[in-house]
């Protein structure tokens, strides 16, 4: 069942859960990007396929809000708001370790392997690198732990998981970057996404609470920073 947060002629924003492919590949399993168009379907009652532009992405593992184009026109506009870096993305994420300075930019180079699909670090220069830049900002610490909130200037792979282990702390639960466990959810997700609708030209703001059970000893930290996200002006 999807959670839409918005919807109108243009314009879908919904949360994505965990474990949710954005879109399908090849494990032929049902993606956001399909429950949403079932969800088109049947509400407004539309007859042969839905048209559902996909415009950002989230990793399988990882929950929080996606927002979905309903016009090629609005996929477009939307689009090119990703490329120059007008669409903002914020996330959540619990770390291993409370030590990491209070606030910080994390800039590294990053390759990805093409036989394992695996990221990881690199010096400045290496063929195929592509530099990844990302601002966080700790918002409590306990029981061996942070909560930090990480705004992403480029969107590479596994960026925010990769940069975060290469720190030193990287997000609990994280199979391949961490010390994950079966069973148990990776603890990064996509709680805020600014943007500018694409035909009324009005910047908004939408914002998520995570549920994963990681994120519980931190409900007071949440709640104070899901309530200072005003809009972008």
């Amino acid at each position: 069942m999807i959670k839409p947060v918005y919807e109108d002629n243009h314009l879908l924003v919904v949360v994505k859960p965990q474990g949710k492919l954005t879109q399908s590949d090849e494990t032929g399993d049902l993606s956001l990007q399909d429950e949403c168009k079932q969800y088109i379907k049947e509400k407004y009652q539309k007859p042969g396929e839905v048209y559902l532009g996909l415009v950002h992405r989230l990793d399988r593992p990882v929950g929080g809000l996606v927002a979905f184009a309903r016009t090629s026109k609005a996929a477009s506009r939307l689009s090119e708001q990703l490329r120059v870096h007008h669409m903002e993305r914020e996330y959540l994420a619990v770390v291993e370790g409370e030590s990491l300075p209070a606030e910080g930019t994390l800039c590294d180079w990053l390759l990805q392997d093409e036989k394992t699909g695996l990221v990881r670090t690199v010096p400045a220069g290496t063929p195929g690198a592509k530099e990844a830049r990302l601002r966080y900002e700790r918002l409590g610490a306990r029981d061996g732990t942070a909560l930090v909130h990480l705004r992403l200037e480029t969107g590479r792979k596994h960026q925010i998981r990769v940069q975060l282990s290469h720190l030193g702390h990287p997000i609990l639960y994280d199979m391949r970057y961490g010390h994950g466990e079966r069973g148990r959810d990776i603890a990064l997700f996509g709680a805020v996404l600014r943007l500018t609708h694409p035909t009324r030209k009005e910047d908004m703001t939408f914002t998520a609470r995570p549920e994963n059970p990681a994120f519980r000893p931190y409900e007071k930290e949440i709640t104070a920073f899901l309530a200072s996200c005003q809009p972008r002006v």
